[in-house]
């Protein structure tokens, strides 16, 4: 018997290259959106307003958000949205700002568009939101029934962002194959959703690793170039198809829990998603003892600049309240009892030291 998942595979409607966003107009227009609002950051909003199109025929106004997707945050902008009466959201920033729109946009039952202004994460393909509480620390994850109306994306405007944004991108979106793999790969039958996931996620593994050196060099460019565009995609797209045809099986597992736990953290707060969620990549795989993929991946890390230890992070490993990360790593409710092994705080605390002395024999830290 086949395993029964939930496609949520793609936007409406998504459109990759450059001058995207001359587009947007006529295609708000198409939609019969007459009168808009603009959700942005602050930072975001000076990377694309170079990028912005002149609109005549479409009513806009604008709408800064406070830099965190909370559910007061989500609530604030859906009681704004609907005093103003607009036929659509539309979201220009990252990640955080972007599962905002998503949140405020299913509570008042009205579509979004969104124009991203990096490449940090899937988050601008999937209907999902992930949820912090007003201090910064990681809640819980929604999942919508609708996918944005209209994805544009001008990569020009997306390597105007900083460095690291674009390296934390790559690192969260290798754990797509990790976390895909590792519920996927002893399933006998696959339903042609869950091959399409797997597909996507041994994609997003092999452009990765194969691609993002040559991508860094555009960086400084301000042009992207094949490999820059290849690497955008893979986060982008790839990475939101793994989940959008996988279901909760291609979704998250060890890696974006140890992730979770980090965020009880006061010191991970300023750290990136990505490189938390990479650095949990690495405790993943010393819970399966696979220290030989350690090995290789940790190679990559620190060629593109990931971490591969706690001080990596910012974080000492004689921290006093490490305790706390295995615990809120482990919560009954965290997806790292996917993996085929009872994982326990104490699992995760063994894994993280056995991590730390590894680090600690590598040749190039001797």
């Amino acid at each position: 018997m086949m395993t029964s998942v939930v496609v949520r595979g793609a936007p409406h409607e998504y459109i990759f290259e450059e001058d995207a966003l001359s587009l947007l107009e006529e295609k708000l227009i198409a939609r019969q959106y007459r009168r808009v609002l603009v959700v942005h950051g602050h930072a975001s909003w000076e990377a694309a307003n170079a990028f912005w199109p002149e609109i005549s025929k479409v009513e806009v106004l604008f709408e800064p958000y406070t830099g965190v997707c909370s559910v007061k945050e989500i609530k604030r902008l859906a009681e704004k949205a609907l005093a103003g009466n607009y036929d659509a959201l539309i979201g220009v920033g990252g990640g955080k700002l972007v599962d905002l729109v998503k949140g405020a946009a299913h509570l008042l039952a009205k579509p979004y568009v969104l124009i991203p202004t990096l490449a940090s994460n899937c988050a601008p393909w999937t209907p999902i939101s992930v949820i912090y509480n007003d201090a910064g620390i990681y809640t819980h994850f929604d999942v919508y029934e609708q996918n944005a109306s209209l994805l544009l994306i001008d990569p020009n405007l997306l390597i105007t962002a900083p460095e690291e944004f674009f390296i934390a991108g790559i690192g969260d979106t290798l754990a797509k194959w990790y976390e895909a793999d590792v519920q996927l790969r002893s399933m006998r039958e696959k339903s042609a959703a869950l091959e399409i996931s797997y597909y996507a996620a041994s994609l997003c593994k092999s452009v990765l690793l194969e691609k993002s050196i040559g991508a860094t060099r555009s960086l400084g460019e301000g042009v992207a170039n094949g490999d820059y565009r290849k690497v955008a995609e893979a986060i982008i797209m790839l990475g939101g198809m793994v989940g959008g045809f996988g279901d909760k099986y291609g979704r998250i597992a060890g890696a974006h829990s140890i992730h979770n736990g980090l965020t009880a953290l006061q010191e991970t707060h300023n750290v990136l998603h990505g490189n938390k969620v990479a650095y949990g990549i690495l405790v993943q795989l010393a819970l399966e003892e696979n220290w030989n993929e350690i090995e290789h991946l940790a190679s990559f890390y620190k060629e593109i600049g990931l971490p591969v230890s706690l001080s990596d992070l910012g974080v000492d490993a004689s921290h006093s309240n490490l305790y706390t990360v295995y615990e809120k790593a482990t919560v009954p409710e965290e997806s790292i009892h996917v993996l085929p092994i009872e994982v326990g705080a104490g699992n995760v605390q063994r894994a993280i030291e056995q991590m730390e002395e590894w680090n600690k024999k590598r040749p190039d830290q001797m």
